[in-house]
């Protein structure tokens, strides 16, 4: 399993959970259904495991941004607000 480097420097072994839950509470916030949001998050998370596999250092926010976007091409509304509602801490 891949070791993530955080935004504060940190590592952190990779959770393909993080990201699910992160996709599917921007979708159910941009007013998707559960199932759609279930379906479109399941697919996000499994590209973007794959995609950090290709890698060989990865950061959170490259992370970030391809999620962004792979969620663009499902549904823009659900892109932005994964996009503006960031943890800050």
């Amino acid at each position: 399993m891949k070791h993530i480097v955080k935004r504060k420097g940190h590592k952190e072994m990779f959770d393909e959970r993080k990201i699910y839950a992160s996709c599917y509470a921007a979708s159910i916030s941009s007013h998707l259904s559960k199932k759609e949001a279930e379906i479109i998050c399941e697919k996000i998370s499994k590209d973007i495991k794959a995609w950090i596999k290709t890698k060989k250092d990865v950061t959170s926010t490259q992370i970030f941004k391809q999620v962004i976007k792979l969620m663009k091409s499902y549904d823009k509304n659900a892109a932005f607000m994964y996009e503006t509602h960031r943890d800050v801490s």
